[in-house]
């Protein structure tokens, strides 16, 4: 049963894939639209199946970080039709030339985007992802396969029945997005091995999954992001400043892989800063792991060991470090971090322009929180993921991420000698 579901979806991706990637813009905005409308207009569907997936989750006894990650509201199917919409508005890749040149022979060459063709997505508690594939994939002319957490299901087959009744009425091809319904986790070993019908898998979650995933596909993987993302203090930095950037970094929704899990001051910053925004972050919830200065500056601290400061902790736990200079931080970045994103405050432009070069991340700030790596505050309209390697996609992945090029070569009858 789980194989032949599998497997059928599979084969009808494909299928949708070879009509998909010749679908023209306005079609795609087109359905687009009507699957941000449908989520609207049929959201009590939704948060209905919704409160399923949140009673069970509370009854499997999820922390109440991975609660927030699942719920859903008004207001954040708002947001999700939302970026559907903004998708429509950013340019179509597809067909886009990226360049033409000419040869001694006479043959004149380019390369154009052209769709990946069958996507394969698999994620975790979060069924916004749904949508964000869903609109990624199609807008870029791709099928996607979805596969979501358990947790969610009933949110996930809600949404996917949804948007995908509302693109096919639009003459989007059936099979263009679907989601497997079995839950059993021999569905993901299947997919990763799915060769035949998928181009490419992208994981999203936590560091298991992704693990799991890049260790067992024979399908490609572009792997996405585990955060475990720092801010550095430097000495020279505005302190208020500072301070509202690292509360909003931990505590503005500490359940993503943006979040900061690491803070990193300046030993000359330290006694004027931790003190004040300690307390602010612990009257936040927030729990403090530190160093023995840390420690000293910080009543109710606990000792912070390698393992915190190599840990993703998605919760209101936050790992502290007092560093004697820059050298030192970027050490510890270097040695503890994802590739994600990471941050400096500072008003010293050449502080600021060493860790921009050094730092070897997707995204790196100056005085910013690391909060802003997210495809819909790139201008993306929403994401793929947050890609940590460097082949072929890397930060935000938007639609031109879910493409690849074509080699087009235009003759008058030459032959090779």
């Amino acid at each position: 049963m789980l194989r032949e579901e599998v497997f059928t979806k599979g084969e009808l991706a494909k299928k949708a894939a070879y009509k998909l990637a010749n679908l023209d813009t306005e079609a795609k905005d087109r359905a687009l639209l009507a699957m941000a409308g449908a989520l609207v207009a049929r959201q009590g569907e939704i948060i209905a199946a919704n409160s399923e997936d949140l009673k069970r989750g509370e009854e499997k006894g999820l922390s109440k970080a991975m609660l927030d990650r699942l719920m859903l509201n008004e207001k954040r199917i708002g947001d999700m039709a939302e970026g559907l919409r903004q998708v429509t508005a950013l340019p179509d890749p597809v067909g886009e030339v990226l360049s033409m040149w000419n040869r001694p022979n006479g043959l004149q060459m380019g390369q154009i985007r052209v769709p990946l063709g069958v996507v394969g997505i698999i994620y975790e508690a979060r069924p916004n992802v749904t949508v964000d594939a869903a609109a990624l994939c199609l807008k870029s002319g791709n099928a996607v396969i979805l596969r979501g957490g358990s947790e969610a299901i009933n949110s996930n087959k809600t949404i996917t029945r949804i948007i995908a009744e509302a693109a096919e009425e639009q003459g989007v091809p059936q099979g263009a997005i679907q989601l497997i319904e079995n839950t059993d986790r021999e569905a993901v070993t299947m997919l990763l091995r799915l060769n035949q019908y998928l181009d490419v898998i992208i994981p999203r979650g936590g560091a298991g999954l992704i693990k799991h995933v890049v260790e067992n596909a024979s399908v490609p993987v572009i792997e996405t992001g585990v955060g475990n993302c720092h801010v550095y203090v430097d000495k020279e930095a505005e302190l208020n400043m500072a301070a509202e950037i690292v509360i909003n970094a931990k505590c503005q929704r500490p359940a993503v892989c943006n979040a900061m899990e690491t803070l990193l001051v300046h030993r000359d910053s330290a006694a004027e800063l931790l003190p004040g925004l300690a307390a602010k972050l612990q009257e936040r919830g927030v729990e403090i792991r530190g160093c023995a200065e840390t420690r000293k500056l910080v009543p109710g601290a606990k000792e912070a060991t390698d393992q915190d400061y190599a840990t993703e902790f998605l919760d209101l736990i936050l790992a502290v470090r007092v560093v004697p200079d820059i050298d030192t931080a970027l050490e510890h970045i270097q040695t503890f971090g994802s590739k994600h994103s990471e941050a400096i405050i500072t008003n010293n432009y050449f502080t600021s322009r060493r860790f921009l070069q050094e730092v070897d991340a997707a995204a790196v700030y100056v005085n910013a929180s690391t909060r802003f790596t997210d495809g819909f505050e790139f201008g993306f309209g929403a994401e793929i993921g947050i890609s940590t390697q460097k082949l072929h996609a890397r930060g935000p992945m938007g639609l031109k991420e879910l493409t690849t090029i074509k080699y087009i070569v235009y003759g008058e009858g030459q032959i090779r000698g």
